[in-house]
Formats: C-alpha cells, sequence, structure tokens
C-alpha cells in the first residue's frame, strides 16, 4: 500500500500516472484474489466442540497438510511417505486419496506436480467425530509460455476413530 500512496502524492521520480494506476490494479486484484470461500454447510449445520479436540484435530491435519508442501506427486518417494501413509486407516485408503490428489495436480497443471503452498483455511466439524477441512495448494504453472501459479481448493473429510483423526478420501 505504501507503493500506492507514494504513486498517489507523486513522490516516486519516474512513476506515470498510468504506472500508479497499474500499482493501483494488481493491489486491488492480488487483494480480491486471496478471497476465502466459505466450506459447504452440512444439512444439519456444524457444531462446536471442544478446544482441546480441535486443537488436536489441527494438529493432525497441520501435520499432513505441511507434510504434502514442496513433494513431487508422481514419484515413488512421496508415494511411499510412511508419515503421509499413516494419516490413513488402511492402504487402499491411502491409494485413492493420493491417486485422486495427484491427478487434480495434473489438471491444474502444477509444475511437475508439486505444490511449493499450502494452506489450511478453514474447518468445520459436522459431528463430534467428522470434520470438513478446506485447504489450498499452490503451485507453478507449468504449461509453456504460461508464467505464474496454479491453485487448487479441495475439500476434505476427517473421521475419528479408535482414538485417532483419519483423513477419509472422497468418491472417485
Amino acid at each position: 500500500m505504501r507503493l500506492a500512496r507514494g504513486c498517489g502524492r507523486r513522490r516516486l521520480r519516474g512513476v506515470s500516472r498510468t504506472g500508479c494506476a497499474a500499482v493501483a490494479v494488481v493491489l486491488a486484484v492480488t487483494a480480491c484474489g486471496g478471497r476465502l470461500d466459505r466450506i459447504p454447510a452440512p444439512e444439519g449445520g456444524g457444531v462446536t466442540v471442544d478446544s482441546d479436540a480441535a486443537l488436536e484435530f489441527q494438529r493432525r491435519a497441520d501435520g499432513f497438510y505441511l507434510r504434502l508442501a514442496h513433494r513431487r506427486f508422481n514419484t515413488l518417494e512421496t508415494f511411499n511417505d510412511f508419515v503421509l501413509r499413516d494419516h490413513f486407516q488402511s492402504p487402499d485408503l491411502f491409494f485413492d486419496y493420493y491417486a485422486d490428489l495427484a491427478q487434480a495436480f495434473t489438471d491444474r497443471h502444477f509444475d511437475k506436480s508439486r505444490p511449493f503452498g499450502v494452506r489450511l483455511e478453514a474447518f468445520l466439524f459436522e459431528d463430534a467425530q467428522t470434520a470438513r477441512v478446506q485447504v489450498r495448494f499452490e503451485g507453478w504453472d507449468g504449461r509453456p509460455l504460461r508464467p505464474g501459479t496454479a491453485a487448487l481448493v479441495r475439500v476434505d473429510r476427517w473421521d475419528w476413530a479408535d482414538g485417532t483423526w483419519w483423513l477419509h478420501p472422497g468418491k472417485l
């Protein structure tokens, strides 16, 4: 904002009015582009849970999603990561989730199927045993002559079972 204010007061030498307008447009688009969409509410609405339970869930979810940043999804190293697999109740559930996420990165043209940023935007408890998480993945656009970034926002479901929060993949 300092740059735009400086442009308005003409403190920056060599910056034209057109340059100031371009900076203002870029700042406005950047601010609007970061808009957070809401997680679709379940039919019965969300519930409040104990703060300790919410913090435990957030720690587990953060641990999983942060592990996905800067990882290539079309390699055996990521596929065989035991920490990632530890967030699923069975290997088949991990395979389903991994295949779906890798395909989503390909469809969104993530360069080398590698997100450089992963951010847990929001989570909502449907009930005490089910939570939905909205997560945003950002990566470089891998298409030729298309500089910039690619983004993927998805909502994942987590279930509480056997004293642990487990990631539950959607239907493929």
